[in-house]
């Protein structure tokens, strides 16, 4: 089982101004190495005056995570390497930051640049709005009328979703559960059904976000 985290639920961006260079961080959702890199083109391109765009982005989470920054011209580990390490311990997944500099004339030196990266990086994640990605199972239900009523309310007291339902000789039900809840529900189910359900079986598993 996929284990459940958070991830950005849109877009953020902020701003932080250091010895008169301006600091632009931009920040998204990346669930693919190659949406993560789109992001950076879509910055550049918004920003094609800028003095630099340093990357840094986390695709996945935990084990199965990938992680990539750039310093983008900056001096060697005074850029990227300080953006991703705020990404990492922000305990998001399939996050993409990109922190654009337009120099204002002023060296800041290597421990300034560092500083000045991470704070920005920090001001964009805190005005990121956030949501759960969790592993969730889609399941068909096909049950008799007398069920109808009462299934539909199990459905919500075990935080499941109803997707669709078709009325024929029975009742079909396709209902979808983060998988930790889909346990409970189908214990539920056994209990107010004594045996009269006519089938139920899990048709899909994937993956959807549940904002905080």
């Amino acid at each position: 089982m996929k284990e459940s985290y958070i991830v950005p639920a849109g877009k953020a961006r902020a701003e932080i101004v250091v010895q008169k260079s301006r600091f632009i961080a931009s920040a998204t959702a990346a669930f693919s190495v190659d949406e993560a890199r789109a992001f950076l083109n879509s910055i550049r391109a918004e920003f094609p005056d800028a003095t630099h765009h340093v990357p840094a982005f986390i695709v996945g989470h935990g084990d199965s995570m990938i992680a990539h920054c750039s310093d983008a011209g900056e001096p060697s580990g005074t850029a990227g390497r300080p953006a991703l390490t705020v990404l990492q311990g922000s305990g998001l997944g399939d996050v993409a930051v990109v922190v654009t500099r337009y120099f204002g004339g002023v060296k800041l030196g290597t421990g300034g640049l560092s500083r000045a990266y991470r704070d920005a990086v920090k001001a964009v994640l805190a005005v990121l709005p956030r949501a759960q990605k969790c592993q969730v199972y889609t399941a068909m239900v096909i049950l008799p009328y007398s069920l109808f009523g009462r299934v539909r309310l199990i459905v919500a007291e075990h935080h499941g979703t109803i997707a669709d339902e078709v009325f024929a000789g029975d009742v079909t039900m396709t209902v979808r559960f983060r998988t930790e809840d889909f346990g409970s529900f189908q214990d539920a189910l056994c209990e107010v059904s004594s045996g009269n359900l006519a089938h139920m079986e899990i048709i899909e598993v994937g993956e959807m976000l549940f904002p905080l």
